[in-house]
């Protein structure tokens, strides 16, 4: 099978989410993924993070983002370290780490420190908040992201206390961010002939998130906040409501998926209402027709009322994690693939959703330094040459 990024070489200097999430893709894709950990401070700090644990060093977290990657041991402060690391960089596309904005000019992993030995090579640098200011030098996590970024009062209800996303969105769009600005790179110097520094931030990348509530407020100063039942800022319906053994989502974004639900639910004269005939009307009266609707809809389950709007009016079930994993479209969409983890055969990971027609590889994430020796040797590295480098605690 030809993946679509087959022959692509990327060194990665990354670690926990942002990074290798997005790099993920890459190796799924089929580019050769170089990951760059020094064995003695234990490689990437995924590798620990539990409850599940795979034998030394590595755990399903860890497996999670790494799937289809190499692992080279490279102690990047060695003097021969950083020898090795030129020589990777002259046949690699491109390089990316994620580390504090101030670690890559300290570790030599910019464009200038790797330019003699690759001048197209491209680097890109995902960073808490940028290699430039006061903030530079910070460490930071998505979730400040979200609080910083106002995710958090957008988030619940409107009495309840600011919530976050459950899942860590900013880590994800950021790691995905920085792959298209390296693609977009990559695709640049091989027409020009010349890489560059390209810089992709958390904090950036978690307010450019605020989209249009963000355009509202820069120029007509509305402050968009939380709504009931997690609702949209202006478009209803398009919120939680309450069935017969739960909960649906309804999203009636279009003015015929509004009709076509009128329709469904046995409500006919809805169309013509004065209050709910258009966007503003129903807008302005939501809490009526929030309360009309919750009155029909929990006449009937929430999987009946599925079957009935299903490919007429947008909607959805309300999950559990566990119900999502296991709902039958799901696993017949294809959205577990299994690897053959040595310590775990059988290991069943999420399916890339890029999908190519065929399975992607199956590999699973690279115990620490598993490909250094074969790798150096790529690189025209001799079996007494590794030794020493060895020897020399280098790699």
């Amino acid at each position: 099978m030809s993946l679509p990024l087959s022959g692509l070489r990327v060194i990665t200097v990354e670690h926990y989410g942002a990074g290798p999430y997005g790099t993920g893709y890459l190796a799924d894709l089929g580019a050769d993924v170089i990951k760059i950990e020094n064995r003695r401070t234990g490689g990437d700090m995924s590798r620990g993070i539990g409850p599940y644990h795979l034998g030394e060093n590595d755990s399903q977290f860890f497996q999670s983002f790494n799937r289809n990657k190499r692992s080279l041991s490279l102690d990047l402060k060695h003097p021969r370290g950083r020898e090795v690391l030129h020589r990777l960089a002259a046949s690699a596309d491109g390089l990316i780490d994620n580390l504090r904005g101030n670690q890559p000019a300290k570790l030599g992993l910019r464009y200038d420190d790797l330019k003699a030995a690759n001048p197209r090579l491209v680097c890109t640098h995902l960073s808490a908040y940028g290699s430039e200011g006061e903030r530079a030098g910070w460490p930071g996590y998505d979730f400040l992201m979200q609080a910083e970024a106002g995710f958090l009062d957008l988030t619940g209800e409107p009495d309840g206390p600011p919530a976050r996303f459950g899942l860590s969105v900013v880590d994800f769009m950021t790691g995905i961010t920085a792959m298209f600005a390296l693609l977009a790179g990559i695709t640049e110097a091989r027409q020009s002939g010349q890489g560059r520094d390209l810089q992709v931030s958390l904090f950036d990348v978690a307010m450019h998130q605020l989209s249009y509530p963000a355009v509202w407020y820069l120029n007509e100063g509305l402050r968009t906040g939380r709504v009931a039942r997690s609702g949209h800022p202006f478009v209803v319906p398009s919120q939680l409501y309450r069935t017969r053994d739960g909960w649906i989502f309804v999203m009636a974004q279009h003015q015929r998926f509004w009709e076509t639900l009128c329709d469904k639910v046995g409500r006919p004269e809805w169309k013509a209402d004065d209050r709910f005939k258009d966007y503003e009307g129903r807008h302005e009266h939501r809490d009526e027709l929030t309360e009309l609707l919750d009155e029909v809809l929990q006449q009937r389950d929430t999987a009946e009322w599925i079957e009935l709007l299903a490919g007429a009016v947008p909607c959805g079930p309300v999950n559990d994690l566990a119900q999502a994993l296991d709902s039958p479209f799901f696993r017949q969409h294809g959205g577990i693939q299994e690897v053959d983890h040595p310590d775990r055969p059988g290991l069943k990971l999420l399916n890339n959703p890029i999908r190519l027609g065929e399975p992607i590889p199956a590999r699973p994430g690279p115990k620490l330094g598993a490909d250094t020796g074969p790798i150096l040797e790529e690189l025209g590295y001799s079996a007494e040459e590794v030794a020493a480098l060895r020897d020399d605690g280098a790699v």
